[in-house]
């Protein structure tokens, strides 16, 4: 059985992170992706993972979607899918998810999936918080969203920003409880217990 997962990048800092869920979610046996980027996430893919990540993106992507074309498939909840992530998630982005503007692919398939009650992971990046940012992720998650600033997990002992990176992408997809095994090492106790 074939699991579509939609993965938006958004402007926000931390495009590395949406690569890497692509990447690990093209990897990974009857997964098919399905991506959008907005005009914003263009300049930042390039600017953060090289000159040709957004062609990097289009390669690992079984399909890839306009951001003005709202009469895309995952633009209707008639189309089937495991979730969505929107990563990075800019603080626009939340905005207009939380308040139900569907003026764009990105927020329209975040839209769909709330309505539908589908998974919608949101890696919101911004730091610090206003109490604008603070309101919008009560809002959205209200609404039925996930968020999940990009906090690193230091238990795993990362050795580099990769490793910080990596498991931040693996925690992300194991929201989405695709079949199959977990993505993220597992907490496994302290040696003490």
């Amino acid at each position: 059985m074939m699991h579509r997962v939609v993965v938006a990048f958004t402007g926000a800092s931390g495009a590395a992170i949406g690569m890497r869920i692509l990447e690990r979610l093209a990897a990974r046996a009857g997964v098919e992706t399905h991506t959008v980027i907005s005009p914003h996430a263009e300049r930042t893919l390039r600017h953060e993972v090289g000159g040709d990540a957004v062609e990097r993106v289009a390669h690992l992507s079984s399909h890839r979607h306009a951001c003005d074309n709202i009469g895309a498939t995952i633009a209707s909840g008639s189309f089937c899918t495991a979730g969505m992530i929107v990563a990075p998630c800019s603080m626009r982005s939340l905005a207009a998810i939380s308040a139900g503007l569907s003026d764009n692919l990105v927020t329209r398939a975040a839209d769909v999936h709330l309505k539908e009650r589908k998974p919608l992971i949101l890696l919101t990046r911004e730091a610090p918080l206003h109490l604008g940012h603070l309101r919008n992720m009560v809002s959205a998650t209200e609404l039925g969203a996930v968020i999940m600033p990009p906090m690193p997990a230091f238990y795993h002992q990362p050795q580099n920003v990769y490793d910080i990176i990596d498991n931040i992408a693996a925690r992300a997809i194991d929201l989405l409880r695709l079949p199959g095994p977990q993505e993220a090492r597992a907490w496994r106790g302290s040696p003490t217990d």
